[in-house]
């Protein structure tokens, strides 16, 4: 039964500490907490409740007018939706920042068009829509736009798209003659459907911001995954951080140097065609060391699976993989529970379905890190100082 976990919780009792120096995570990322967030703005009083100016006659009225209906104290401006693609994240953000999330009807009709009513008013509201565009893509996608269009059409204030996940993100560029380049275009249904932001986790390549006309907000899954390894106590001088191809060194990289400026190691790869990989050799040593291998995403597992397939070649010790979205097209679970690898650590980016869990599955949450980020974007912080400078928001 695959182990589940949120950041900054160990799911194994370290061992005692001895004279070795253990790796640590620099920046690990811990709770803040907003004591302003989301307190109602009543006519008349100060963020304390108390009363900041006379009110006028007509709204002073002895049955209590303006607390008891026209503004209420359980009203906010701030709401956050939740799309079917991943209703439990976005639980867990929305418990996380102590809101409930909005009421909201998803259906599909028999010819299977999608249908989204708003149960509750959203005027004047700074709306979150949570939809990762996760497999199946194209309807999680199309329900994504949909929802966007119902707050507009309800007049919301602001609409932010948060995407956990963000498909076709590896249709960014063009690799040969009349290829589409999808990503493009996602970007551009998104914002033509009245998103003012979108809120994306771990984007496949870093330029894919750049095909949004609206502001966009990156933030990363590694300090959720750097505050699990920590508590792991690996010897530093055991560790090795790898790269499952060169596109991904500089992700390796940045992930290394928070582990104790650990060491790295690149598997060159030559790709023969779409989801299919072939490992030619190996740029490092890695031997009698614990490797840990580290992508943005798990599609098929073959890349990462040859890889390991490598490294214990290579005399690897121990063989760990860390990967924010676990796409798990098949054949990944039978590659990745062939005994290949001592973990593979996960996000709940995309949501896994039971069957397909396994011994050496962990899966951690992201729900913190997503909750503080909207906290941020709601209350126009910045997210550039310490212990959030890798939450990547301007």
């Amino acid at each position: 039964m695959a182990s589940m976990a949120l950041c900054g919780s160990s799911l194994l009792k370290s061992p005692q500490l001895t004279s070795k120096t253990f790796i640590h995570c620099n920046n690990l990322s811990e709770s803040l907490k907003c004591k302003d967030n989301g307190r109602p703005v009543i006519l008349g009083r100060d963020s304390n409740g108390r009363q900041s100016a006379p009110l006028p006659s007509f709204l002073t009225t002895s049955n209590q007018f303006v607390d008891s209906i026209l503004v209420p104290k359980s009203d906010t401006r701030l709401r956050i939706f939740s799309g079917t693609a991943n209703p439990s994240l976005s639980q867990e953000i929305a418990c996380y920042m102590g809101l409930e999330l909005g009421k909201i009807k998803i259906k599909r009709f028999a010819d299977g068009e999608i249908y989204v009513q708003l149960q509750e008013s959203v005027r004047g509201c700074d709306v979150y829509l949570v939809q990762p565009t996760c497999p199946p893509a194209n309807e999680n996608l199309m329900e994504l736009l949909i929802m966007i269009d119902a707050c507009r059409r309800a007049s919301a204030k602001y609409i932010t798209a948060v995407i956990p996940y963000f498909g076709y993100a590896r249709a960014d560029r063009k690799t040969q003659g009349r290829e589409s380049i999808a990503a493009k275009l996602v970007a551009n249904l998104i914002t033509e459907a009245g998103a003012d932001r979108v809120l994306a986790c771990d984007l496949h390549s870093g330029q894919s911001i750049g095909y949004f006309d609206i502001p966009v907000d990156h933030v990363h899954g590694q300090p959720v995954i750097l505050d699990y390894l920590a508590s792991k106590m690996i010897c530093a001088d055991d560790l090795v951080v790898v790269s499952p191809d060169v596109g991904g060194v500089a992700r390796a990289r940045a992930f290394a140097k928070k582990l104790s400026d650990a060491p790295l190691a690149i598997v060159d790869k030559r790709r023969q065609g779409h989801n299919v990989a072939e490992v030619m050799n190996l740029i490092g040593d890695v031997r009698g060391k614990v490797a840990v291998m580290v992508d943005d995403m798990i599609d098929t597992a073959g890349t990462i699976a040859k890889g390991a397939a490598l490294l214990h070649q290579e005399g690897a010790r121990e063989v760990y993989a860390c990967s924010t979205h676990a796409v798990f097209s098949p054949p990944a679970i039978e590659r990745l529970a062939s005994g290949l690898f001592q973990e593979v650590i996960i996000t709940n980016t995309i949501p896994v379905a039971e069957q397909n869990y396994f011994p050496q599955l962990t899966i951690l949450s992201v729900a913190n890190l997503l909750g503080e980020t909207i906290w941020r974007v709601h209350d126009d912080c910045a997210g550039g100082f310490e212990p959030y400078s890798s939450l990547g928001i301007d």
